[in-house]
Order: C-alpha cells, then structure tokens, then sequence
C-alpha cells in the first residue's frame, strides 16, 4: 500500500496548516490502487470534499510525496465501507491547536481517515505531518519504509 502526503503550497489553507504543524504536509491521502486511466484511486477525509471520500486524483510529484507501507487493502476498504460520507471532523482539526478540544468520534480529518484505515491505534492523535512521522521511520526490523 502507498500513502501519499501533500506539500502543495496553493490555497492558503494549506500553507497555514503546514506552518502550523512545523512540516512540510497539510494534507494526506491513502492509495488504494489505480484506474485504467492511471489515475491514483484515493480515499481520505476532505474538508473541501464534506468528508469521508474516495476520489481518483493525478497526484503530481511536484506536491505530493508518496511512501510504501504496510497495511491490509482489504481491511482499509472494509473500513470505507462503512464510513464513507461520515462527516469532516472540525473539532479534531482545533484540536491540532489544542488537543484538549479532543475530536467528534463520529467525523474525520485526513490523518485520522488514513491512520484508522491502516489500523493504527489512537488514529486521532495523528496530523499529517506526525503520520508521514510514523509511517516513514524505521520499521523495526532493520528496514526503512521504502519512498516511491
């Protein structure tokens, strides 16, 4: 599986968050394959989107950086099955600012979306930048998690 971290600098929403956070990411999205037309097959939580989604996107090197990690296709699917068009956490975005907002269990911000569908524990705790954190540090093994 691939989880790709956008580093796009476009909208000022993106620039604000990423300063925010002290990285380089505002958003994430999880690669569940591609379609005939090359396009990646993505899902994640969107602000823009109204929430849980999946959408087939062109993801440009320039603005997104893809990483290799482990998980279970199957697994994330069934986990959009039954969340798809559940909300957009507002509350969990605050809570980047401070945590004691805490977020709503029912709703999603990107991080979350894409942590919870590769089954990590405590989901909401991650922003985009502490995930690709996570998800790109030594596996523990003796193997880095491979960059595509």
């Amino acid at each position: 599986m691939k989880v790709a971290f956008y580093k796009g600098r476009k909208r000022l929403f993106n620039r604000l968050t990423a300063w925010w956070l002290r990285g380089d990411y505002s958003h994430v999205e999880i690669i569940l394959g591609t379609d005939a037309a090359g396009l990646a097959i993505c899902a994640s939580s969107s602000m823009m989107d109204g929430g849980v989604r999946i959408k087939h996107m062109r993801l440009d090197p320039a603005h997104w950086d893809v990483i290799e990690v482990g998980g279970d296709a199957a697994a994330a699917w069934a986990w959009l099955a039954e969340r798809e068009g559940q909300g957009y956490d507002y509350l969990g975005l605050l809570g980047f600012v401070a945590r004691v907002l805490g977020h709503d269990k029912g709703r999603w911000v990107c991080s979350e979306a894409v942590a919870a569908m590769l089954g990590m524990p405590d989901a909401w705790r991650f922003d985009p930048c502490s995930l690709y954190a996570a998800l790109s540090r030594p596996c523990g093994h003796g193997e880095e998690v491979a960059h595509a």
